[in-house]
């Protein structure tokens, strides 16, 4: 299973999610967004960035909870919410956030 971005062939998992993380890219995230449904915005990208850079520094995608609670921190209670998550992600927001940003499936995630 593959995606096609710029003649590359980008291998996945069953679910959709990157094998190789490092072939992630901007215009990746627009096709798997445009997989998920999702039409990326600002607010979306703000949140994708967000998770690429917990990653960086965690190695672990974030389950929800986690999420939520880093996101109040540094962008405050607004966006560290289940309810903007969801308006944003609405089939899971750490699940879709975390496939979109090239991420692996979070622990924890069903």
């Amino acid at each position: 299973m593959a995606y096609e971005l710029d003649g590359q062939t980008i291998e996945h998992d069953e679910e959709g999610y990157l094998t190789d993380l490092t072939q992630w890219s901007e215009g990746m995230a627009d096709i798997l967004a445009k997989d998920e449904g999702i039409e990326m915005t600002d607010e979306h990208w703000e949140v994708v960035n967000f998770l690429r850079e917990y990653y960086d520094e965690y190695q672990i995608a974030p389950a929800i909870r986690v999420l939520v609670k880093a996101l109040k921190k540094t962008m405050g209670k607004e966006k560290g919410s289940n309810k903007y998550l969801y308006t944003l992600f609405p089939y899971g927001p750490a699940k879709q956030a975390c496939k979109i940003a090239g991420l692996p499936k979070p622990t924890g995630c069903i």
